[in-house]
């Protein structure tokens, strides 16, 4: 019995000192360097507004459907950009739904841009991210999406052109995955400029 009670008092001393290491003392110590080390990324990437009102966060796609925007990646998360349900679609590529919306959105891409029946279109302009809030669009699909942008502005080509290669991202590390642009940053840097005359 007293062997019993000696690895009782033994294990729960233990679990005591494994609860106050790994459900505080670590955790409150990841916190403080995330804090330290790079406090926005810490606390979400928020963007703000001139006015100080956040808008977003860098990380997270939101839909914009004006012709005055550049509009992200579909998404399948909820019911479009819902970030408390991220999620792709989860068709494969034989499944007949997920060819059949392909279709229309790319009719719709080249309509809503201009474009021939036969231009190509970026594979990111019509498919979904696998979470659904890719905030990022290829290079290409931005290019294209800035003729229709400067035309509902009535700015000049060049200088949304300019907008979006100062907002293009390169490769990370200068090696892993493709240039991309941040569409709410371009969207709000297209906010701040003033309006054609």
């Amino acid at each position: 019995m007293k062997t019993f009670l000696a690895e009782l008092k033994a294990a729960i001393l233990v679990t005591l000192v494994l609860v106050v290491l790994l459900c505080g003392a670590y955790p409150l110590a990841v916190w403080a360097s995330a804090q330290a080390l790079f406090p926005a990324k810490a606390n979400g990437s928020l963007v703000v507004d001139r006015t100080g009102a956040v808008r977003g966060s860098a990380l997270l796609a939101q839909n914009f459907s004006s012709d005055k925007y550049f509009q992200p990646r579909p998404s399948a998360a909820g019911t479009g950009y819902d970030a408390a349900n991220s999620s792709g679609t989860n068709l494969g590529p034989t499944s007949q739904k997920l060819a059949d919306s392909i279709k229309a959105a790319v009719a719709a891409y080249r309509t809503a841009n201009g474009l021939a029946a036969d231009a190509p279109v970026p594979a990111d302009a019509v498919t979904s991210s696998g979470s659904g809030l890719d905030p990022d669009i290829s290079v290409a699909n931005a290019e294209i999406q800035a003729r229709r942008v400067a035309r509902a502005r009535g700015l000049p080509l060049p200088q949304v052109e300019a907008l979006v290669a100062a907002h293009t991202t390169g490769r990370d590390l200068g090696v892993f995955g493709d240039p991309r642009v941040n569409v709410l940053l371009l969207n709000l840097a297209l906010d701040r400029r003033p309006a054609a005359q």
